[in-house]
């Protein structure tokens, strides 16, 4: 799989970087994949289709840099499924039937054959992260497994990670923390993003909370500790997202082409935990200085109730792989003193 990447200075200039994918790396990426299958039924096939592959590639490849990859099909509720549940005014699908027993069944085996005591980071998205959630919920928190978990990564999840207001354990889970370091280990990294100039309102789906003493996660990869940081977004050349949109104006100035399947702009973004009366959530904002090499915005927009959904991960993907790494360091120093 190509992850070469074009990489847009602000000056202009710009320069090709090639993923340096790790067959020895020293823990694993479980990975739950979002909502993306096109088949016409209510449950998925366990065929990969284009749109599982391309997930894959832009959500879960480049953590192959620091960790082995593990990401099992599971019978998802399709989109189709997603848009009868829409019109029929359903907000909250039942993602813990099929698909859950599939990844229910894909973790045990994985424990069995694969792991070897070695760490694990878990990576969802979406319904991913639902089914992730429960996943932990069940299977993980006050077992000894608990204890190979070097973090959770449960980004964009429809019912959120709640926790207590000024506490970072409590709500969704008793036992794993929100991380609040670069070093903390065994914590979950979870946000859903919104652009600072279409910031969530009453209609939104994502980052918000029923229970009054409870408020969704957002823990900022690129500043854990909390305040703006830079997003390093790694974005589809061609415009795409998890799911198709059409066609997207050219990232670079006059339309010259971008040769690499992936594109990074330096400088493009950043990113800060905001919240307002309706949501907590991560506020992404584009900075389009002069002299900018980029002519183009990002993509990722659905309507506003869900605001960047389709590229949560992706506005952040080198800031939270940078994070696996340095998870993975403090893991690996804890394992040895123990």
């Amino acid at each position: 799989m190509d992850l070469s990447t074009t990489v847009l200075d602000r000056d202009g200039r710009s320069t090709v970087e090639r993923a340096r994918l790790d067959p020895q790396a020293p823990v694993d990426c479980f990975y739950v994949y979002p909502t993306v299958s096109t088949d016409t039924s209510s449950l998925s096939d366990l065929v990969p289709d284009a749109a599982e592959r391309n997930v894959v590639r832009l959500q879960l490849a480049r953590f192959g840099t620091k960790c082995r990859l593990f990401a099992p099909m599971y019978r998802q509720l399709t989109l189709a499924a997603m848009g009868r549940a829409n019109a029929a005014g359903i907000a909250s699908p039942d993602f813990l039937g099929p698909g859950y027993q599939d990844v229910r069944a894909a973790w045990r085996y994985y424990l069995a054959h694969d792991n070897g005591n070695r760490g694990i980071v878990l990576i969802g998205h979406s319904q991913g992260t639902s089914i992730l959630t429960a996943l932990i919920r069940r299977e993980i928190e006050g077992t000894p497994v608990q204890s190979r978990i070097v973090s959770a990564l449960l980004i964009g999840g429809p019912d959120g990670i709640l926790a207590p207001r000024g506490r970072d354990v409590g709500g969704t889970f008793a036992h794993m923390p929100l991380c609040r370091a670069a070093t903390q280990t065994g914590c979950v990294v979870a946000y859903s993003s919104f652009r600072a100039t279409a910031p969530p309102s009453a209609t939104t789906r994502f980052g918000r909370s029923e229970d009054s003493t409870l408020v969704a996660a957002c823990t900022n990869p690129a500043a854990l500790g909390g305040g703006e940081a830079a997003l390093n977004g790694y974005f589809d050349a061609a415009g795409a997202t998890a799911l198709p949109m059409g066609p997207a104006d050219p990232w670079t100035v006059g339309g010259r082409p971008i040769t690499t399947p992936m594109v990074r702009v330096v400088g493009l973004l950043t990113g800060e935990c905001k919240s307002n009366a309706f949501a907590s959530y991560l506020e992404v904002s584009v900075q389009r200085g002069p002299g900018s090499p980029a002519s183009r915005d990002i993509q990722g927009d659905l309507v506003e109730p869900l605001g960047l959904h389709l590229v949560d991960m992706e506005v952040a993907m080198g800031n939270l792989i940078d994070l696996v790494g340095q998870q993975t360091r403090s893991f690996l120093d804890s394992a040895r003193r123990r």
